[in-house]
């Protein structure tokens, strides 16, 4: 039984991440495809080539999830733990998928382990929760506003005398690494996070200890898994992330793609700080869109994604802690 339950771990938790990875695809390539710097097919090929290139390129994140938010029973009860939380977080993801809001996988899966923790009467750390995840939330969308803001205008006033048509096919040459390094920072950040799930059934079985490093195989598989999910695409969130917000121009996607990188690498290599892509780059799209006028962000739509945002974390709990009830009773 114990064994069964750590493969169905393994499966469900590729499964998350795939949905993470055509949940989330619109991250990186969005504005690039909004602004016509890159076509559909070719950005989302090199989203999900960096993707997995990314899903390799560290564990810190990972370590954060499977050591950092609970600490679970050990055995089948542990199993169960863990599938509840995936199952709440993979639910949250296609009902915001159906609706086209770019709500966090992360943050998902985040409240997916609270919830079926608490309704476990597993230890939930909670000072680690504060510190890796309810201050990152915060403060990535407002560094990512901020900064895509900031940056833009200096955009404006270093072109200021420049030929547009040429300004504008420079941008668009500038989209495609700024939307490769959005894609690496989104393996970074987001396939680290089903790494630490199937780590933390590991240890919760005695297949690995608390002291190891993340096995070589699971880097793979869920650096595979996000990268084909990547590359099915996410169509609907595509549209509100690139075109209902706002109409983008190649230096605006720009400007918040870069900013969206830099916060994506150092919090997860500088504070190992589990944060959502979505919110950041959702974040950094409505800073450089302000710098045209306030009234061009269209501030009704940013409503609903922010209403999107809060309710992530308590609604993926109470599914995962409804899960949890169900298989309680079935699975042990």
């Amino acid at each position: 039984m114990e064994l069964a339950l750590v493969i169905a771990v393994v499966v469900i938790a590729l499964a998350f991440d795939y949905t993470n990875g055509f949940h989330d695809a619109a991250n990186a390539i969005a504005t690039s495809v909004s602004t016509r710097a890159l076509t559909p097919r070719v950005a989302l090929a090199m989203a999900a080539a960096c993707n997995f290139l990314g899903a390799l390129a560290g564990t810190e994140v990972a370590e954060t999830v499977g050591k950092g938010i609970i600490n679970t029973p050990s055995g089948t009860h542990g199993l169960v733990v863990v599938i509840a939380a995936l199952v709440g977080a993979i639910t949250w993801n296609l009902i915001t998928w159906y609706f086209g809001l770019p709500s966090s996988s992360t943050h998902a899966l985040i409240g997916g382990l609270v919830g079926a923790g608490l309704a476990s009467a597993s230890t939930v750390l909670w000072s680690g929760i504060i510190d890796k995840v309810v201050i990152p939330m915060v403060l990535s969308p407002a560094v990512g506003f901020l900064g895509a803001f900031l940056l833009m205008v200096a955009i404006l006033w270093l072109f200021r005398r420049s030929n547009p048509g040429k300004t504008t096919r420079g941008f668009r040459m500038a989209q495609s690494l700024s939307a490769a390094a959005m894609a690496l920072g989104h393996g970074l950040q987001d396939a680290q996070k089903t790494m630490g799930v199937i780590f933390l059934a590991l240890v919760t079985t005695g297949h690995a200890q608390q002291s190891d490093g993340i096995p070589l195989w699971v880097k793979i598989s869920a650096a595979t898994a996000i990268s084909l999910g990547t590359y099915s695409g996410g169509w609907r969130i595509m549209r509100t992330l690139g075109r209902r917000i706002i109409h983008l121009d190649p230096a605006r996607g720009f400007a918040s793609e870069a900013v969206s990188a830099a916060v994506l690498y150092v919090m997860a290599i500088g504070l190992h700080a589990p944060v959502s892509t979505t919110h950041t780059i959702t974040s950094a799209v409505m800073g450089a869109g302000a710098t045209k006028r306030l009234s061009a962000v269209r501030w009704g739509v940013a409503k609903g994604i922010v209403t999107a945002w809060v309710l992530t974390i308590p609604a993926a709990g109470i599914v995962a802690a409804a899960v949890y009830g169900l298989a309680h009773l079935i699975l042990e």
